[in-house]
């Protein structure tokens, strides 16, 4: 640190440390801030929106409080490194508590299934649904185990910036069926049709269609199983706002409502970005957390851009329509986190997929904060969110239009199945289709996941957290490696630590 005079009144500390710009404060670029700013660089995080987190705002209407995005928290430990690199304990911040099921999952005929980490119980569950399955059901156990291990303890956060790196898993990824679809594994092992939905849905958390899918994703089980799922007390945003203090107590700076123009790029080098004000920004290091087809369709200089042969090929995840309401009672019979399945999965998640036609019957993800946590709603209220997965964008739909029928049509497949008396207990609603995903968040195609996880996109196929168009320049977030879900994107900032050169202060 240096002290100048200024005008030979006014004393001002000038920070000498490399500057690292984050584009966005999703989780991604509140995570890589973390991790810049504990070795060594000055960080300014910049966020388009009014509030931090992107994807994982918060919305707080008429008493209520809304997580926005990721409701579900997985592998807490890489919270817990992020708080250790800045020199404090998760524990003092946020408060995680253990889910217990993880999930109730519900069928179409009412008989639902309760998923939790509880090997014994696990084991009585699916010999209540098919004593012959139990075994499959153990074997299946060991091979997630067994993906788990190398493809997040040992691959999650290895970069892959070249052929090379590639080549080196590929005997790992055929021993453990990565060229195969998720669902096509689980069916070696399970062959009740209702188990292999509860064994095979995982991909649609992160954004990927189970049945092709790779089944490298298979070790989401294990790492639920093992780590747990966990829900932060006073909703996900408390782990954004948690995030920003860390920054903010390194030194670093958050600066919301302003958007990225353009990435400066000199002689082959990010340099810094320009504001949509006209404002310049310059940087030794600038790190992307928007949507990485955006920033390689947008804010890059057009000689740097994807080709328009790329954005076509580009598979996107599916869209999200959700919807935010409030109750003016309390159902106490409905799971934080219940899965709500249709009459139909395979041909449900084609039309989303592959047809990409809005149908007639959907799956459900129902989230029910206040099971654990009463205070996200007034005095004998409840919060919900309701989640459906749509085609995006390219389906064409006019959401405009269609947004208040659809959210009728859940609102009544509610009512049917878990929660009666709906229509008249609501005291306040919010809605959230795939063009606000396109214009909040500048989704690409309106996707709720960026790229979807097919094996063509995923290691060296997918977009590199490293530019290898630009040098000085980093990616992080859903659309980057290893992908969407918390764990993933908390993952890619990790991977930072190997690519990024380390800080150095000049005099």
């Amino acid at each position: 640190m240096l002290t100048l005079a200024v005008d030979h009144r006014v004393a001002q500390e000038i920070d000498r440390r490399p500057h690292a710009v984050m584009v966005g404060s999703g989780f991604g670029g509140l995570a890589a801030a973390v991790r810049l700013g504990a070795r060594g660089y000055r960080v300014t995080v910049l966020e388009r929106l009014v509030q931090p987190g992107g994807r994982a705002r918060v919305h707080r209407q008429d008493g209520f409080t809304f997580d926005a995005g990721p409701t579900i928290v997985t592998a807490p430990q890489l919270f817990e490194e992020l708080w250790q690199l800045a020199g404090r304990r998760l524990a003092d911040d946020v408060t995680l508590v253990p889910m217990d099921p993880f999930y109730r999952i519900r069928f179409a005929d009412g008989t639902s299934f309760a998923y939790s980490g509880d090997v014994d119980r696990m084991r009585a569950e699916v010999a209540r649904f098919a004593p012959d399955d139990v075994a499959g059901y153990e074997r299946f156990m060991a091979h997630s185990r067994a993906v788990c291990r190398i493809g997040f303890e040992q691959l999650g956060h290895v970069p892959f910036g070249s052929v090379g790196a590639m080549l080196k898993i590929a005997p790992d990824l055929l021993r453990l069926s990565g060229h195969r679809s998720v669902h096509d594994v689980v069916a070696r092992f399970i062959r009740d049709e209702r188990l292999r939905t509860v064994f095979s849905f995982h991909p649609l958390l992160i954004g990927g269609n189970p049945f092709r899918a790779s089944a490298i994703y298979c070790l989401i089980a294990d790492l639920e199983r093992r780590w747990g799922v966990h829900f932060a007390m006073g909703g996900t945003g408390q782990l954004v706002d948690g995030l920003v203090r860390l920054i903010r107590s390194q030194g670093g700076r958050l600066r919301l409502g302003v958007e990225v123009a353009r990435i400066r790029v000199e002689e082959g080098a990010a340099t810094g970005v320009d504001l949509t004000s006209g404002e310049t920004i310059a940087a030794d290091v600038v790190v992307s957390n928007a949507d990485s087809a955006v920033t390689h369709a947008r804010l890059l200089p057009e000689a740097q851009r994807w080709s328009p042969g790329r954005f076509q090929r580009a598979r996107s995840s599916m869209g999200l329509f959700v919807w935010y309401f409030g109750t003016a009672r309390r159902y106490p019979e409905v799971d934080h986190h219940t899965i709500l399945l249709g009459p139909r999965y395979r041909g449900l998640l084609a039309d989303i997929f592959d047809r990409k036609v809005l149908a007639e019957d959907a799956s459900l993800y129902l989230h029910r904060p206040t099971a654990t946590d009463p205070s996200l709603a007034p005095p004998g209220c409840d919060a919900f969110y309701v989640l459906a997965p749509v085609p995006n964008l390219a389906g064409g739909q006019d959401w405009q239009t269609l947004a208040e029928p659809y959210r009728r049509r859940i609102a009544a497949m509610l009512e049917a199945s878990v929660m009666p008396g709906l229509s008249e207990a609501i005291v306040t609603s919010k809605v959230t289709t795939p063009l606000d995903f396109q214009d909040d968040f500048l989704s690409y195609r309106g996707s709720g996941f960026g790229l979807e996880p097919v094996l063509t996109q995923s290691a060296w196929f997918r977009p590199h957290n490293r530019s290898s168009a630009v040098r000085n320049l980093y990616l992080v977030g859903a659309g980057t490696h290893p992908g969407a879900g918390l764990p993933g994107v908390l993952s890619s900032a990790r991977i930072l630590d190997s690519v990024v050169p380390d800080a150095r202060v000049t005099a």
